[in-house]
């Protein structure tokens, strides 16, 4: 030892008169030290940061790493969202504030399933790619779906999606993204933030809205104010990376992408079904999965001798996908994280808009169908046109309150054909705009519809009953000897309640004589003696078809009274 050092102190402090090479080589050789160490911890530095170390080198990890490689999210490194960008010490500084996942990791003594209980804020990671004061345009989205028939019967359901965003002084802040363009905060009762049932909304003026889920019996005054939390993008994308889509969706997938041929008789419902079983061991799981063929042999025995490959594919491709969804090591499949985006298989969006978050005046958190999407268009295999209603007119008062849909229900008459088409009205046969399967034929398990609490209170705002007047025998209508308000033109004028009742629309209402004189915004609706200044006949006489459209010889009858000085009785 006493050698090695000596050899040391002359290598670094040669003796005077030493060569000059002799006096250089010390200084030499520490900078190429110097510099291999700099490059190694640059590289170490890049290797425990990149998306191969995070996903392989930790026995935690393949669920994770598993569906990070098919996300939209597979070029973005796990540290951009997990430590976010920044300066190299402040990156470095929250990398060894996790070292306690190391020791958990070598102790055995990690918690499964993983849930990531903190995460850099999404103004510090997802909006430095997209950023929310840029508008995203609506965007049309196509979804496939196969009945459990032996058919396998396809449909397709179309929706609008509004996303929007940007910000309200450009004229824009609408659609889904508002909600990162205007302050909301909420506070989760539970870990996974599954149940909300506090929600407090700041408008452009600074003034304060507060929702309250009517059965939740808490006092916000109660709630502790470092519990709140700012919604932003990981509120509802909180899967977007690591999404295990359940056994219905990934056999619908891999039918749309031709991997599971939609020709094979009943293989919607059987898939489903062997994916979806509960097995003891990643081998029974497969076995399960591949007794399809013997299935097919005994249901189907024509077709599985015909078709053999086709049926062993499918079975292929059910084992990858469970191989790919199910770990039982970490405990973690398709039921273990909620997905916040939607509302089927997790409270997702109704969270918040399930129609029973309240505030004082008894008004929702709306809970309303083409709020974020259009109407949902459902067609199948001998629909050759998908026609996707686009509200862009006038809506009647009773459809802009927040508690519409959770109302429409009772309130649905006569009026709402001036509109829609109603066949089958509260059905599932696609055959008009109230016979909708995506509405109707689903059971939303989230929404508040018949939450007891609710009930109560809507049966106070159900409006008043608008008379549904006698069918013509005709194609048009027989004035009577003596027009007045009271015995033709207010039965006439019946179709007209559904936006121009109490509190209608540009202040117009028709239910009575004397209000329909006063008239709206517009003006005076009716002026005796006067047809063509009053607006109700130039509005019904225009070119643009109005809602309620009269018939010719209505309008006939309209004008006739009106020029006789619109009597009452």
């Amino acid at each position: 030892m006493n050698r090695v050092r000596g050899a040391l102190r002359r290598f670094f402090f040669p003796p005077p008169g030493s060569r000059l090479w002799i006096r250089l080589l010390p200084y030499a050789t520490l900078g190429v030290l110097t510099i291999v160490v700099l490059t190694a911890s640059v590289f170490t530095w890049d290797y425990t940061n990149s998306p191969q170390f995070c996903g392989t080198a930790c026995h935690t990890m393949p669920p994770e790493y598993t569906s990070y490689l098919t996300s939209p999210h597979a070029r973005i490194d796990c540290v951009e969202c997990h430590i976010g960008r920044g300066f190299i010490a402040t990156r470095i500084s929250r990398k060894a504030g996790d070292l306690r996942h190391v020791v958990l990791n070598i102790t055995r003594r990690y918690e499964f399933p993983i849930r990531a209980a903190s995460m850099r804020p999404a103004r510090e990671t997802c909006e430095r790619c997209h950023f929310p004061e840029k508008f995203s345009d609506d965007s049309l989205r196509q979804i496939e779906h196969y009945a459990a028939d032996p058919g396998n019967t396809p449909t397709t359901t179309y929706l609008v999606m509004k996303t929007g965003g940007g910000s309200k002084r450009l004229g824009l802040g609408r659609g889904i993204h508002w909600h990162i363009e205007n302050p909301v905060v909420y506070w989760p009762s539970d870990d996974h933030q599954q149940s909300i049932p506090y929600v407090r909304v700041v408008d452009d003026q600074g003034q304060v809205t507060e929702y309250i889920d009517i059965e939740a019996e808490i006092d916000p005054a109660q709630i502790p104010q470092d519990e709140l939390v700012q919604m932003d993008c990981i509120t509802c994308h909180n899967r977007i990376t690591h999404l295990v889509q359940q056994p219905a969706e990934s056999v619908e997938k891999l039918m749309s992408l031709g991997q599971i041929s939609p020709q094979i008789p009943d293989i919607r419902a059987q898939a489903v079904r062997v994916l979806g079983a509960e097995y003891a061991t990643d081998e029974e799981a497969l076995a399960g999965i591949a007794s399809l063929s013997e299935t097919y042999r005994q249901s189907f025995p024509e077709f599985a001798s015909e078709n053999r490959a086709a049926i062993e594919q499918a079975i292929a491709a059910l084992q990858d996908t469970y191989r790919g969804s199910v770990f039982r090591e970490q405990k973690s499949d398709w039921s273990t994280h909620p997905n916040n985006i939607g509302h089927d298989d997790s409270p997702g969006c109704f969270r918040c808009h399930d129609g029973k978050h309240l505030n004082v005046q008894g008004e929702s958190v709306r809970l309303e169908c083409n709020l974020c999407h259009s109407i949902p268009v459902v067609v199948g295999p001998g629909d050759l046109v998908a026609d996707i209603e686009i509200s862009r007119g006038v809506e009647p008062p009773s459809h802009l309150k927040s508690n519409w849909i959770s109302l429409h229900r009772q309130v649905f008459d006569a009026t709402c054909a001036n509109c829609h088409s109603t066949a089958d009205a509260g059905g599932t046969s696609n055959t008009s705009f109230c016979s909708n399967s995506a509405c109707h034929g689903s059971v939303w398990t989230y929404a508040g519809f018949d939450a007891p609490a609710l009930r109560e209170i809507l049966q106070q705002q159900l409006p008043t009953a608008v008379p549904t007047p006698a069918a013509p025998v005709g194609p048009t209508i027989e004035a009577p000897a003596e027009v007045t308000w009271d015995s033709t033109i207010a039965s006439m004028l019946t179709g007209c309640l559904a936006c121009h009742g109490e509190d209608g629309t540009q202040g117009l209402d028709l239910t009575t004589y004397d209000s329909a004189l006063t008239g709206g915004a517009g003006g005076p609706a009716i002026v005796p003696g006067n047809a063509a200044s009053s607006l109700l006949v130039e509005k019904q006489n225009g070119s643009q078809p109005h809602y309620a459209q009269l018939t010719a010889d209505e309008l006939e009858i309209l004008m006739t009274w009106i020029e006789a000085g619109a009597p009452e009785n």
